[in-house]
């Protein structure tokens, strides 16, 4: 019996998922850049903690760049957990699920039509295309990889649940409420939507599906059609409300009176022509384009008519190639939520945009091309050609397109090359100078951006920052206050206001600046930090109290500012509530080696020996050269009784930290006990020196020398010890027995 051929489809899965790495590959060698990769990945401390049950629980709670995306935060956490800080490893699960996309809409269209080779032509096209390497090389945009990856797959559940055989009995009008696939489809969809809400035009797809290829429409009343789409709507719905919740209280969403209604759909309208001709011509991509200062008005009409004349054609051909209405159908509906008719951010358009809806355009291509070959066999042997060519030639490009993200600068060089009055670029591209140590270029670069725009806050507060770094402070402070008045609500630039102010001596107008930022963006932990040292400084106890628990309240999961809180309340005396604040901090975070460090110091405090040394030894091995553990650990064992692990401590103790006058004395200490005078007079010498004021470790130096029999020296330390504490009943006996001694030695 011969074995059973391999399917020419998965042949051609697996050879589309290798050739998309093949291609992608060198963006595993990019590095991070400077835009929202920090905010995603580099600078949040949340994700670099992993992927944890806290996290998963963080991830539903809190947004990220003014998006509720949780999905794509548990997938940067687990990269974080897997990779670390590499960057490599993230840009590999980006192109992993990029290739993964790929296999995808060609099983998808496979099924769909049954036209194999059709179908691996739009995914290769899909795979391999310029206008796709935003989305695959920018590590923030994890969530277009991500929600294309779930959103095929709803797809491809839904098709399942049509195809399948119609229920022997009860009405097929609710037959999918007992369809696996069907719940499947909803499933995936969610988790989509929880990735990147660019799929609420989502079940809109599925309807275009059903009349073609589907061809639902001829068979099926279209109440059912629409009715069987109901939780997909809903899923859409919610997901549509807490996006514009979100991103209009986080300051995303732009004012009608910042951007017209006119103007938003010119832009929209010419955007619409712009993603079409990079479709086809794909040159000057950039990763950010400035929203238009001028509409040329010519450009827009001939925009609208060549917009309209596509859809014209393809409604009059809805019933004879039904193909071209879906594709057309798919690439203007599901731009909708992007094109810019509700504004989120500045930018005119995005390459990113267009992971999705680039595949009508490709199906109504691919399917028009198939009407071509028909008429002909040389049609369809110079389509094959040009089908082949087309592929063959976006490698190229989309090699250069990863080169570009290489790092910050070629990133932003590229983007100020092909673009004009790019001040996001300038910006960003100083930023990059600056971490370079290219000083002079990064000032010049800050300088440009705001020539461009006056009134962007970021470039302000950069320079403001840079200048004052660079010893110029008084300018330094005054492009910090523009940035504060350019945006009110930028509580990086009000933190860093504050913080320069703090250097002038100015304090009162620095904690102002620190509550504002806290107002502002509440899950700042380092303006609460600051806040709260300088009400410690100003003597406002009780106001550092109150910050630091309003902080609690509002970042519950912060092990930071409950440690912070914990410290502060020891200062208050309040011993209880401080260690829950030490358990929570251990709790949130078990390797903190200094919250364990503090709560063993108040267990000891109550009298619970063996818990607190437990604790110490839990800090010393998350932090071996920890000294403060240590010594605290030394103190422990003298308390039991454990005098040499008690020395075996207090010498680590110095070893690490020997500016430390406390393990001097207890070392010197238990020295005396071993009658290793000598030893003890030296570590004694040395706590005294270390601190004048160290009243015992007078009276103990006193008490070795007078055992050496250097009475002189002994009478003097014990007078110092008085000096120092006169009401020290220890010394002033030891004085007197030390003067008699020295009386009857003269004698």
């Amino acid at each position: 019996m011969s074995p059973r051929p391999f399917p020419l489809s998965a042949v051609l899965a697996v050879a589309l998922g290798l050739l998309t790495l093949a291609v992608y590959w060198p963006v595993t060698g990019n590095d991070f850049v400077n835009y929202d990769d920090d905010v995603y990945v580099q600078s949040n401390a949340q994700v670099q903690k992993g992927l944890t049950l806290e996290n998963v629980a963080w991830a539903f709670t809190h947004t990220v760049s003014c998006n509720w995306h949780p999905v794509t935060m548990l997938s940067h956490m687990l990269d974080c957990q897997v990779y670390g800080l590499n960057p490599w490893g993230h840009h590999l699960t980006s192109l992993l699920l990029h290739a993964a996309d790929a296999v995808l809409l060609f099983l998808l269209l496979r099924r769909l039509t049954g036209a194999i080779w059709l179908g691996a032509w739009v995914a290769a096209m899909f795979a391999l295309h310029p206008l796709h390497v935003e989305s695959v090389a920018w590590v923030a945009e994890r969530k277009d990889v991500l929600s294309a990856f779930f959103g095929l797959l709803t797809l491809l559940f839904y098709v399942r649940y049509v195809r399948a055989p119609a229920p022997a009995t009860g009405s097929r009008e609710i037959s999918f409420l007992r369809s696996r696939d069907y719940w499947f489809a909803c499933l995936g969809l969610a988790l989509g939507l929880m990735s990147k809400p660019m799929l609420v035009t989502w079940p809109f797809v599925m309807l275009l599906l059903d009349y073609w290829p589907l061809g639902r429409l001829q068979t099926c009343r279209i109440r059912s059609l629409v009715l069987e789409k109901v939780p997909f709507f809903i899923l859409t719905a919610a997901a549509s409300l807490v996006t514009l919740i979100v991103q209009k209280q986080e300051g995303a969403t732009q004012t009608l009176s910042s951007l017209s209604p006119g103007v938003r759909v010119a832009n929209a309208t010419l955007s619409y022509g712009w993603y079409l001709l990079k479709m086809v011509w794909p040159a000057d991509l950039s990763i950010y384009y400035p929203y238009p200062k001028l509409m040329v008005v010519s450009r827009l009409l001939v925009t609208v008519i060549i917009l309209a004349g596509i859809s014209a054609f393809c409604w009059s051909q809805r019933r004879r190639h039904p193909f071209l209405l879906m594709g057309w159908l798919w690439f203007v509906g599901t731009l909708v939520p992007v094109i810019g008719l509700v504004q989120v951010g500045s930018q005119a358009m995005a390459d990113r945009y267009m992971y999705l809806p680039s595949v009508g355009v490709l199906i109504l291509v691919a399917w028009g091309a198939r009407e071509l070959a028909r008429r002909s066999a040389g049609w369809a042997n110079f389509l094959s050609f040009v089908a082949v060519i087309t592929v063959l030639l976006c490698i190229g490009p989309t090699r250069q397109a990863i080169a570009l993200w290489k790092n910050s600068e070629t990133l932003f060089r590229h983007a100020i090359k092909v673009t004009a009055d790019n001040s996001i670029a300038q910006n960003n591209l100083a930023s990059a100078l600056n971490q370079q140590g290219r000083t002079n270029e990064a000032i010049s670069g800050f300088r440009e951006a705001l020539r461009i725009s006056p009134g962007y806050a970021a470039p302000h507060m950069n320079l403001g920052n840079l200048l004052a770094a660079q010893g110029f402070t008084n300018e330094g402070l005054a492009e910090l206050q523009k940035a504060v008045q350019a945006d009110p609500a930028d509580f990086q630039a009000r933190y860093s206001l504050g913080y320069q102010l703090l250097k002038f001596g100015q304090t009162d107008a620095a904690i102002s600046q620190f509550k504002a930022a806290i107002d502002f963006r509440t899950n700042d932990p380092g303006s609460f930090k600051l806040l709260d040292s300088l009400l410690l400084k100003n003597g406002q106890t009780n106001a550092a109290l109150s910050q630091l628990q309003d902080a609690v309240k509002l970042l519950p999961s912060n092990p930071a500012i409950r440690y912070e809180l914990g410290n502060l309340l020891v200062n208050n005396a309040q011993t209880d509530d401080a260690i829950h604040q030490f358990q929570e901090a251990i709790r949130l975070k078990p390797d903190f080696f200094e919250a364990h460090n503090n709560l063993a110091s108040l267990l000891s405090k109550q009298g619970k020996i063996d818990l607190a040394i437990g604790k110490l030894h839990e800090s010393i091995r998350l932090k071996p050269d920890y000294a403060d553990a240590h010594y605290n650990l030394g103190v422990l064992y003298l308390k039991k009784g454990l005098g040499d692990e008690a020395a075996g401590e207090f010498q680590m103790a110095i070893r690490l930290n020997p500016d430390f006058a406390p393990s001097h004395y207890y070392l010197g200490t238990i020295l005396i006990r071993k009658g290793r005078l000598d030893a003890a007079i030296s570590e004694l010498q040395a706590a005294v020196h270390l601190d004048p004021a160290y009243a015992f470790a007078h009276n103990k130096l006193g008490i070795a020398l007078g055992a050496a029999g250097h009475l002189t020296e002994a009478v003097a330390e014990f007078q110092e010890a008085i000096r120092l504490k006169p009401d020290y009943a220890e010394a002033n006996t030891n004085l007197a027995i030390a003067l008699k001694m020295q009386g009857a030695a003269a004698h």
